[in-house]
């Protein structure tokens, strides 16, 4: 068909209900691999991002079958398939995890059930506990992890064997050789009891790592068997057999675990971490293409389409996948001393959050575009669109069929912009065109000119048209390039070399000066077409301002995703240089050294007064860490004001002023979360521990095994009231579970040690299903520490070790027993320790939510009051950023905690209603887009550099509006801050945002029209303040990329308005709205 039969045809959709598109001739791209120019036809998303159904054969139904043989086959064609799938999870990592922890416990539970291996670890009981440290530091674990649980699971055996035997001495001191029995158990009740797993807890709370959770465990099963069920405090003997034993039990646990998990399908975790940042490189370059593709056609649609969601979703895990694997990857490199590979790799993890971060702008950016095009009202058409010679004259944009769907009354209407030319060859340069069209690309550029410099546009539709005309191509050549690049990713196994290609650097380079020479001419003749829309409505010009703005921010955000990529490029390049050095240095060990350093830069701190003069960074947050609520800032300043004032006459007042502030500090650090919680765990197990230790309840403890019930209160005993909730009923349930299993294995088997153990490698198997499949590491913990506590320890008994459990069988084990007293024990300490978290400084995590929340808002208001445009003109010679160094990376993991703390509240259960999570939700995802609209204002002022004095004078003559717009985005975000803390309800006179802006936005196009009109001397200056301004800047050079950043700053502005606002409803929908009708005064 030709070029001018396909004017005059019309265009089929692609899709129902979706409007013509215009096709985008290819540009010159420049191929990553060589370097080279070249005009072949490509297309951002092709078939690979497309959604690939299952190839596995489905399961057939029996009863589809006509005859008993097609029922037969039917039959064959489930088992087949239900083997090939059974045979592709066991080839899988989560598959080969689940065997590999079966395999350890197997080979664990032969402590127990091997003649030698029992005698190797004593005659006493508690042989079962070399299952049970391998259950918590099972080997389905990288090497570098399975480094890292070795390393807890022996300090906290050490710990547990010092309190042991620190409490047998104390019980020998007071009690045997003082004969004060009653004051040793006080003691060792307060002080080894108490304040020995009150450390182990605040270590549990204030590291917040799984690995530590699991050693927390294990200190707490130590000094819980030794102290109240050994007997040896008591009876104010210093006996080692148990201290020996325990260390017998973790040196048997530990190689079981370790030879497993570096025997069998063994896991590193430095390649872990290359295939994760092979994924997420990839992932990025999709949503890339897909981001850029969807602003180039118009199509919102493909932010929600499934290929995108999928590329989304698989970064999102990859990037918590990629820190823990950077995590664990340490120490293996610290352990074959490539400590300087590790550092370069964690400088391309950077590199890699930076480009997510890049990314968020950029959708930021090419969301605004869909949300203007749904709130702006199409204007009529204009006629004299300009041709372009890089856009098709015949086209639905700028033939007579143009901008159909902007003459639609629906307020949803898309843009008909420009699609890519998919179904183009790569040789239709070389196709004959019309004549028509070859009389348009062959115009002289005067000629172009001229007709752009009379169009006029009439509607915010026929601005977005021409800029896509103008920078589409070169733009999607640009998208092209970068997104080749991250699909080939040169990671691969550690130990192989980096596949870097040099040629990507030069490639890069010239595709972003490609770029920049259309994007300056692009936004020229954009600027120079709005300049021509003088008899428009100040609306409209409003309007015109800000989608101009869009286009401008979006091809700015692409330039800085440009700059973040040749930064990821030298950072893969340093990684290259290192690995090519294969030096091992082993430098973390040299002790003395890293002494010396510290010594030297904290002298050089002092003396250097350049090094004080610097911005310090922002302390950057912990990935674990806990969000701690009211910050001390916002807590000290009023109390230190309060003393100050006081009378300072007279001995008493001198020393109620001086004394009163430190005892006020000391309580405040009595206050902390987490010394409260280290306080409420240590009180918990001391009253509970005590009836261990009373002689009338003596023996009920030891009949009913309180130990089990005092260990379950320490893992069930939470920071939050709903982490308590959810783990107190994973721990029942499981231990439900494991004690019906035990019971009907041990009737299966008869007291069988071989059968026991492979029944026991089965119910191991299904629990290590649970944690390693699943996800569900608490819930299949439990079913497998409840059967080790009852099953192992039955057969325990049955081998007559030393031990003085006749009550429950003796040698002839009462299975029925054992089973009923571990649940009724760990039922006793599930509702101990939720008791204490609700009765003892309960700490709910919607509080710690809800402050979270505010204080988050709070922040970013402050943030923004700063003025991102205000500090440009504060630091005009050397450029810093509204945001200091670390406090984005602050807000953002901020924001992760915050989302944990939604989920641990909606296990919380109150009177007053449910948690409401969804809502919560939504806010938390507006919470989102406005991170990424502050950190893309960031990248806007970071690239930007030194100001121009047409800047410097467009900065000064808006610095009022600005400065009012900072101030009343500030003041929403305390309002908000405040009703979310509070919970309060809004009222409807909350300041408007977008008033203000528009008011900007008018300023700006007034601005710009007087100074050129100043400029050329057409018309006199608009009388008042402002002409008086401009007439005294005629001196002033101007040029339109002057304008680019305050266009910039009236869009993110826009977003965040827009975000806040979703937050004002949701809020109200939450906790109402006062009107002036309103009853107050009661």
């Amino acid at each position: 068909m030709t070029m001018s039969a396909s004017a005059s045809a019309p265009i089929s959709p692609r899709r129902p209900r979706r409007p013509a598109r215009n096709k985008l001739r290819n540009g010159t791209w420049i191929i990553p691999g060589t370097g080279e120019r070249t005009r072949r036809q490509f297309t951002l998303r092709g078939n690979s991002y497309d959604s690939r159904d299952d190839n596995h054969d489905q399961p057939r139904s029996l009863a589809d079958g006509r005859t008993l043989l097609d029922k037969a086959r039917n039959a064959w064609h489930n088992l087949t398939v239900s083997a090939s799938l059974l045979w592709a999870w066991a080839q899988s990592p989560k598959g080969k995890g689940t065997i590999k922890c079966s395999v350890a416990y197997l080979l664990a539970s032969l402590g127990t059930f091997w003649s030698p291996a029992a005698r190797f670890l004593g005659p006493m009981d508690g042989k079962h506990i070399v299952a049970t440290i391998v259950t918590y530091f099972h080997p389905a674990r990288t090497a570098g992890s399975q480094i890292e649980a070795v390393a807890i699971s022996i300090i906290a055996v050490c710990y547990a064997m010092l309190i042991g035997v620190c409490s047998m001495a104390t019980s020998v001191l007071l009690g045997d050789v003082l004969d004060m029995d009653k004051f040793s158990y006080a003691l060792i009740l307060i002080v080894y009891i108490g304040f020995g797993l009150g450390f182990v807890g605040w270590v549990k709370q204030r590291l917040n790592n799984p690995l530590v959770s699991v050693g927390a465990s294990i200190a707490s099963i130590g000094i819980i068997t030794i102290i109240t069920k050994e007997g040896s405090v008591h009876s104010a003997v210093f006996s080692t057999d148990k201290i020996v034993q325990y260390l017998k039990i973790l040196l048997m646990a530990a190689i079981i675990s370790t030879l497993v998990n570096l025997l069998l399908w063994p896991v590193s975790a430095r390649y872990e971490l290359r295939k994760s940042m092979r994924t997420a490189s990839i992932s990025l370059g999709r949503m890339l293409s897909m981001i850029s593709s969807g602003f180039l056609s118009g199509a919102e649609e493909e932010f929600t389409s499934k290929p995108f969601m999928d590329a989304s979703a698989t970064y999102t895990s990859t990037l918590a996948l990629m820190n823990k694997n950077a995590r664990e990857s340490k120490y293996e490199y610290y352990f074959l001393g490539r400590e300087k590979i590790y550092r370069h790799d964690k400088a391309v993890l950077k590199s890699i959050e930076n480009l997510a971060q890049s990314i968020g702008g950029l959708r930021s950016a090419a969301n605004t575009q869909f949300e203007l095009l749904r709130e702006i009202y199409p204007g009529p058409s204009s006629s004299n669109v300009p041709e372009s010679p890089s856009a098709n004259v015949f086209s639905p944009i700028f033939a007579q069929s143009r901008s159909s769907s902007f003459r639609s009354h629906s307020r949803f209407g898309r843009l008909s912009s420009i699609d890519e030319a998919a179904d183009e060859r790569s040789d239709r340069e070389d196709e004959p065109t019309s004549p028509t069209l070859n009389t348009t690309l062959n115009r002289e550029p005067s000629e172009i000119q001229s007709t752009l410099s009379n169009f006029a546009p009439k509607s915010p539709s026929e601005i977005f048209e021409l800029f896509i005309s103008r920078l589409g191509p070169s733009m999607k050549s640009l998208v092209h390039t970068m997104a080749e690049m991250l699909r080939e990713p040169p990671f691969d196994a550690p130990g192989s070399p980096i596949e870097l290609n040099e040629q990507f650097k030069y490639s890069l380079g010239e595709a972003v000066s490609l770029y920049n020479e259309s994007r300056g001419k692009a936004l020229e003749e954009l600027y120079k077409s709005i300049e021509n829309t003088r008899s428009a409505s100040e609306s409209i010009q409003a309007d015109i301002e800000e989608v101009a703005a869009a286009c401008g921010h979006f091809s700015f955000s692409l330039l800085s995703f440009a700059d973040e990529m040749k930064k990821y490029l030298d950072a893969l390049e340093e990684l290259k240089f290192v690995h090519e050095q294969d030096k091992r240095t082993w430098g973390w060990l040299k002790v003395w050294n890293h002494i010396a350093a510290l010594w030297k830069s904290r002298r050089a701190t002092g003396d250097d007064i350049e090094t004080l003069a610097l911005v310090r960074p922002v302390r950057r947050m912990r990935q674990s860490q806990l969000p701690k609520g009211i910050p001390k800032v916002m807590k000290n300043r009023g109390d230190g004001l309060r003393w100050d004032n006081a009378p300072a006459s007279g001995l008493w007042n001198i020393t109620v002023r001086k004394m009163s502030p430190v005892i006020w500090q000391f309580l405040n650090f009595l206050a902390r979360d987490d010394i409260r919680f280290g306080l409420k765990v240590g009180i918990g197990a001391t009253l509970y521990a005590m009836f261990a230790f009373i002689p009338g309840t003596m023996e009920i403890y030891r009949h009913w095994r309180g130990e089990w019930g005092l260990l379950s209160f320490m893992i069930v005993c939470s920071m939050t009231v709903g982490a308590s909730n959810a783990t107190g009923l994973a721990r029942f349930t499981g231990t439900l579970m494991g004690a019906a299993f035990m019971v009907i294995n041990w009737w299966i088997a008869d007291g069988n040690a071989i059968g026991l153990a492979l029944l026991g490698w089965a119910v191991s198997f299904g629990a290590f299903y649970i944690m390693v499949d699943r996800g569900n590491a608490p819930f299949g913990r439990f079913i497998l520490l409840s059967y080790n506590v009852s099953s192992l320890y039955a057969y325990s008994l049955s081998q007559n070790v030393e031990d003085d459990d006749d009550d429950e069988g003796g040698i002839h084990p009462r299975i029925r027993e054992i089973a009923f007293h571990r649940v009724v024990a760990v039922a006793i300490g599930i509702l101990w320790g939720l008791a204490i978290c609700r009765l003892i400084w309960a700490l709910p995590a919607r509080k710690k939510f809800k402050e979270g929340l505010a204080v988050l808002y709070l922040q970013m208001g402050l943030i923004w009051k700063r003025g991102p445009l205000a500090i440009l003109l504060r630091n005009d010679a050397s450029f810093t950023s509204y945001i200091k160094i670390g406090e984005q990376a602050a807000m953002q993991r901020y924001a992760t905690q915050l989302q944990i703390l939604r989920a641990s509240a909606n296990n919380e259960y109150e009177l007053r209603g449910p948690f409401p999570f969804a809502a919560y939700g939504r806010i938390m995802a507006s919470t989102q887009r406005m991170l990424d609209a502050f950190h893309a204002m960031s990248l806007v002022t970071q690239k930007h550099g030194r100001l121009s004095a047409g800047e410097t004078a467009l900065l000064n003559h808006t610095a009022e509006e600005r400065a009012q717009l900072c101030a009343r985005i500030c003041h929403v975000f305390e309002v908000l801050a405040s009703s979310v803390m509070l919970e309060y309800p809004l009222t409807d006179a909350i300041p408007s945002i977008m008033t203000i802006r528009d008011k900007l936005l008018g300023k700006i196009f007034r601005f710009r029209k007087e100074h050129n009109v100043s400029a050329d001397e057409t018309s006199s200056v608009v009388g008042g303040a402002t002409g008086q301004q401009v007439q005294d800047m005629d001196d002033v050079p101007l040029e339109e990329p002057d304008y680019a950043l305050l266009y910039a700053y009236a869009l993110v502005t826009g977003q965040v308005a827009k975000e806040l606002k979703v937050v004002e409803k949701e809020l109200e929908g939450l906790f109402g709205r006062l009107d002036e009708d309103a009853m107050l005064l009661e």
